[in-house]
């Protein structure tokens, strides 16, 4: 079994739409009884929240529901339980690194290593390995977001797959 956390701020935009779109893509995998998913927030602001309305109008349009996820706080055992964890940014990136306890077992790593594109953000300029935050934006980051995600989620479970199939 191999365990995946998406982490962003609030739990409420990025990572819940991060664990929707990766069970829309296990769905359809041979190993999708191999994988778990969840999702949390560095911060405390919305637990026990529904992700972002505009997220789960937004998601929806992809297929993908939402609707039926609660915030979460990040919490010390998810070191422990879960085999990688994945921010949407460098800063909850750096949040989760100062809090992982010592003898964590727990990969972190951005959600965008797993995009197929390199640096697929370009939208900030430049290119950009963060899922850039929708929440003080249009709806148009919305959408974006879910590109992104679809995407990276897509390549995820490719990578995922290839692993357990070496594994038999």
């Amino acid at each position: 079994m191999i365990n995946i956390l998406f982490v962003c701020m609030g739990n409420i935009c990025r990572s819940p739409t991060a664990e929707g779109f990766m069970a829309r893509q296990m769905s359809g995998s041979a190993y999708q009884d191999q994988l778990s998913i969840d999702s949390a927030g560095t911060h405390s602001y919305h637990i026990g929240f529904s992700p972002d309305p505009r997220a789960i109008d937004t998601a929806a349009q992809y297929g993908v529901q939402l609707d039926h996820l609660r915030a979460r706080k990040v919490r010390s055992e998810d070191f422990f339980n879960f085999d990688l964890i994945l921010a949407m940014d460098r800063a909850n990136l750096t949040n989760l690194k100062a809090v992982r306890p010592a003898d964590s077992t727990a990969t972190l790593e951005l959600m965008l290593a797993y995009h197929p594109d390199d640096c697929p953000n370009s939208r900030s300029g430049g290119g950009s390995d963060e899922v850039p935050d929708p929440y003080y934006g249009e709806i148009d980051g919305f959408d974006y977001m879910c590109g992104l995600l679809d995407a990276a989620t897509a390549g995820l479970l490719k990578r995922l797959e290839d692993r357990l199939k070496q594994a038999v």
